[in-house]
């Protein structure tokens, strides 16, 4: 189960981070939102959880409270442990964390080019909103309501 992420990890996030998103820079053409992200900030904030495998870091969600629901503005898991679950289990986490914030809806957006987020989202039960450009990011808005 993740935790907070403390101060002084926050070096430790953006690595894991820019490992997660490095495959996407040659479809992107420029780095991925989260790669520039201010990592302290968010911890300063609250808003930053860090999973770990044995004492490794091996993922990074970054939750925000909005009026519309919790957003999911970040999951990444490092590249070294795709494919074994992590992913899945930091998704139910964020349901399992809108719930006890007393959210009914979880919404975030992803790059339109990264075709395997917006299926595994959609396999996850969030459904397309709307799509908008922000800052020179073409995005995919989804949102899964929580019964």
């Amino acid at each position: 189960m993740p935790r907070l992420a403390k101060p002084e990890e926050a070096p430790v996030l953006r690595a894991l981070v820019r490992d997660a998103y490095a495959h996407y820079m040659a479809r992107l053409d420029r780095e991925p939102a989260p790669m520039t992200d201010d990592y302290a900030a968010r911890i300063a904030a609250g808003q930053a959880w860090i999973e770990e495998q044995d004492g490794t870091p091996v993922g990074v969600l970054v939750l925000e409270d909005t009026e519309d629901g919790l957003m999911l503005d970040n999951i990444a898991v490092s590249s070294a442990q795709r494919g074994r679950g992590h992913g899945r289990r930091l998704m139910d986490f964020v349901e399992a964390e809108a719930r006890r914030r007393g959210h009914r809806r979880i919404w975030l957006y992803t790059n339109e080019k990264m075709v395997e987020n917006i299926a595994m989202y959609t396999r996850l039960g969030y459904a397309e909103t709307h799509r908008a450009e922000q800052a020179g990011h073409r995005r995919v808005f989804m949102e899964k309501h929580l019964a």
